[in-house]
């Protein structure tokens, strides 16, 4: 349609070239065409608007970005909104040019607009928009041919700049729109032969991911026909550009390794595939290739390919696929014939439409039908989500699901997507609910259908509950006592040892696989629930028809109608047999461990039996001229750590008194009959009249060749109450304590080594002077052994307490004892002497 311009001559008239789409048709040209970086200006109606956000928010392809553009869009629309009135003074601009052009009065040329607007199936305003624009790119146009003549000087095509170019490949490529073969020719002639490339391909992707070579040119008859269907998955050029959804650019092909169109004829020459998409789609693969390695490109060369790729797509928006070689076209449902499709779908279903911007680029996805199937999580009619957008109907489509991510996705390779428990999350009144769904989602046309469905909860209860009564080994069962019907679940089945095609045991005939031990149990389970119709249980021994005997436990109820009649009998079958056995083995072990905490308890009664008739906790004062003797024994608190401490304190045969005390290793019976044999047998040596130190020897054989090789400690002396000296020696034993004038300290360490160790052994022995109101304490370990302490810290602490002394000898002892800090709960054993 034209619009004539303003006469030259009177009664002449020429025609402006107006471009303008019928009712339903393609967007005017002015909006489709495609322009470089070189061209002087870009159409109007391709520039972004005034309020449009920056391009790193608007560009972004990341669902958050599209989420934001959605959200900046709407703010647009309530801009637009407010900005109608201003729209009144482009339509007077355009009236006006209208005026100019066509020499005609004001309202003839209102009219005009009106009429041609109408014509276009626009608006007065968007097609004063496009008049104004298109008068403003005459001028630009001119401007910039002259511009280009005036420097290069000539007009010849082989140097002409790169949109001069890619403006006569577009020229080609309108002029057989629906011809990819004669495309491709005009590919190569108009745009790609000045660049260096030698062949061109045209690659169309199939709804299953496969490449047909829809136009080719360069390579010959025989190499286009080998190719000219690649399956699906398989790995070439093409393929690599279609996975990365980007351009790739191929300085050689003998790096890659990849097999692809024409391979043979140019081995080492580069190529580039790039995608050709429309509105997010990819409808194909443009492959360019060269002789000779391709060093890299100018952005300049980079920007006018990535242009003949998206002229490619328009081209291949009406290419019918085929399937295969040798197979016949598939014909792609349109969006009414899915719509139709998806109200006979059982799951709720989406079908939804790419949403673009003027310039062609993917924006959303417009709900152009939910099936009766579809209930929205925020419990909004079907009427409001069918036809919005989704990122407004479902902002957090955006989100971490990458739900928003896998449609477009989709949309763009055709490959079809799968998942099994996806979470999905709506926004219900500010609040997130999440679902998890099987979710598929498949492209048909240029249409893209969504289907989820949601986890039955039933099911997944149901599942659950199988799964707990398999590991809880339990059945369940439910008879009719009106019809006489009983059912069972495979379970109980299992747990009978039955078939399953078998028929259900009732009750009534329960007694008849139950052990005749157990019929009692089974009569009295019967009458509480059939006569006195309560809840019952009862545990009794199942004979299956396998031999095998179970230990199986039933919990029943009964069921009762509205008159209160017994109607009917349910419950549950529990296989008890591990716990049954488990409480055998426990109840034997338990007896056993009885019977062996009695016999521990009486060995250690006996020990201690034996210990306090030997070693009673105190004894009368020993007679001695001049000298006090008191001795102390305190047992362990707890009985089974009855030890071997031991004390003696014994005038001789010759006047001399043998003072000593000893520690047996070990606890129990054998440390105290142990004792009882180096006690006895150091009285027996004492009457040799030896010393000391060849007493501890003689007792050192006795404890290592006599009875069976104990270990003990001890320290012996010797007072000579005519001298007032005690001779005394050790054996591995603390040395004894002396306490003279408020002062406390042990006797010097003597060399000896503790009783049993070795066969034969020599002890050092020491001669100590007494004086009037000396005190000699001699004692074991369990007087001041701590845990946390060492010996000397513990002895430190020892000799403070012994510095006080008392007014008798037994005071001292008992005040000993009282202020031990021992933590060991071992024996313990005191001898003290006091010269008078």
């Amino acid at each position: 349609m034209t619009i004539p311009a303003q006469p030259t001559e009177p009664g002449e008239a020429r025609s402006l070239p107006v471009t303008a789409a019928a009712p339903g048709g393609p967007a005017p040209q002015a909006g489709n065409r495609l322009w470089s970086d070189d061209d002087a200006s870009p159409p109007e109606a391709d520039a972004p608007e005034a309020d449009a956000p920056a391009e790193g928010a608007a560009s972004s392809s990341s669902p958050v970005g599209r989420l934001a553009a959605t959200v900046d869009r709407l703010r647009r629309e309530v801009r637009a909104a407010q900005a109608e009135a201003d729209g009144r003074a482009l339509v007077e601009l355009a009236k006006g040019i209208l005026v100019e052009r066509l020499g005609c009065g004001p309202a003839e040329a209102a009219q005009q607009l009106s009429d041609l607007a109408e014509q276009a199936g626009t608006t007065p305003l968007e097609f004063a928009v496009d008049v104004i624009n298109q008068a403003a790119r005459d001028r630009v146009s001119e401007v910039t041919e002259a511009f280009l003549a005036a420097v290069t000087g000539t007009e010849d095509a082989a140097e002409r700049s790169a949109a001069v170019r890619l403006r006569a490949a577009e020229s080609g490529a309108l002029a057989a729109a629906h011809d990819t073969q004669a495309v491709a020719d005009s590919l190569l002639q108009h745009a790609l032969e000045p660049l260096g490339a030698v062949a061109v391909a045209i690659w169309a992707v199939g709804s299953d991911g496969s490449l047909t070579l829809a136009g080719s040119a360069g390579f010959s008859p025989g190499e286009a026909e080998r190719w000219r269907y690649v399956p699906p998955d398989v790995a070439t050029v093409a393929r690599h550009a279609l996975a990365g959804g980007s351009a790739q650019w191929i300085g050689s092909l003998g790096g890659t390794g990849l097999p692809t169109v024409g391979r043979q004829l140019h081995p080492g020459g580069g190529r580039v595939a790039v995608p050709a998409a429309t509105a997010g789609r990819v409808h194909g693969i443009l492959e360019i290739a060269w002789p000779a390695p391709l060093p890299p490109q100018p952005p300049q060369v980079m920007r006018q390919v990535e242009a003949l790729a998206e002229l490619c797509a328009h081209t291949l928006q009406s290419y019918v696929h085929v399937g295969g070689p040798g197979r016949q076209p598939v014909v792609l449902p349109d969006a009414s014939e899915l719509m139709d499709l998806t109200d006979g779908l059982h799951d709720p279903a989406l079908v939804l439409v790419p949403h673009v911007d003027a310039g062609g680029k993917l924006l959303d996805f417009r709900i152009q039908h939910v099936n009766d199937r579809f209930l929205d999580p925020a419990g909004r009619p079907r009427a409001v989500i069918n036809g919005a957008l989704l990122l407004e109907a479902y902002p957090m489509a955006a989100g971490g699901g990458d739900l928003f991510q896998r449609i477009e996705r989709v949309h763009a390779t055709g490959e079809p997507f799968r998942a099994r428990r996806m979470s999905l999350t709506a926004l219900v009144g500010e609040v997130p609910l999440a679902a998890v769904a099987d979710l598929s989602i498949s492209r048909h046309g240029a249409c893209v259908l969504l289907i989820w469905r949601i986890e039955d909860e039933a099911a997944r209860l149901a599942s659950l509950l199988q799964n707990a009564q398999r590991l809880g080994r339990i059945g369940g069962f439910e008879e009719d006592l009106l019809t006489g019907e009983t059912t069972w679940n495979g379970q109980l089945f299992a747990l009978y040892g039955r078939p399953l095609s078998s028929p259900p045991v009732r009750l009534e005939e329960l007694s008849a696989h139950t052990h005749p031990d157990d019929a009692v149990i089974v009569g009295r389970l019967l009458r509480t629930l059939l006569h006195r119709r309560r809840p019952a249980s009862a545990a009794f021994r199942l004979q299956r028809p396998d031999g095998v005997t179970r230990h199986m436990r039933i919990v029943a109820e009964p069921v009762l109608d509205t008159d209160e009649r017994l109607v009917a009998v349910r419950g549950a079958y529990q296989d008890i047999s591990s716990q049954h056995w488990t409480e055998v083995a426990l109840a034997a072990t338990r007896d056993q461990l009885a019977q062996t905490e009695q016999h521990a308890s009486e060995r250690s009664r006996l020990a201690l039996q034996l210990q306090h008739a030997i070693m009673p906790p105190t004894r009368a004062p020993l007679e001695a001229p001049g000298l006090q003797v008191a001795v102390r024994y305190r047992p362990a608190e707890e009985e089974h750590l009855v030890g071997g401490d031991w004390y003696d304190a014994v005038v001789l045969p010759s006047g001399l008194v043998m003072l000593c005390v000893g520690d047996v290793a070990g606890h129990g019976i054998e440390a105290a009959t142990s004792m009882v044999v180096l006690r006895n047998a150091l009285r027996g040596l004492a009457v040799t009249g030896a010393g000391p130190g060849q007493l501890l020897s003689w007792l050192n054989i006795v404890a290592h060749h006599l009875t069976g090789s104990i270990t003990a400690t001890a320290v012996c002396g010797l007072y000579d109450p005519a001298r007032h000296t005690l001779r005394w020696a050790r054996a591995g034993h603390l040395p004894p304590v002396l306490v003279r004038d408020a002062q406390a300290a042990p006797l010097p360490l003597l060399r000896g080594m503790l009783l049993g160790a070795l066969p034969e052994t020599v002890y050092e022995e020491e001669e100590v002077q007494l004086a009037a109101d000396d005190t000699l304490l001699m004692y074991t370990d369990g007087l001041i052994e701590r845990r946390d302490r060492s010996v000397e810290e513990s002895l430190t602490q020892l000799l403070v307490q012994a510095r006080t002394v008392p007014p008798t000898l037994d005071q001292q002892l008992d005040r000993l004892l009282t202020y031990s800090r021992s933590d060991t709960d071992d024996d313990t054993c005191i001898v003290g002497i006091r010269l008078r």
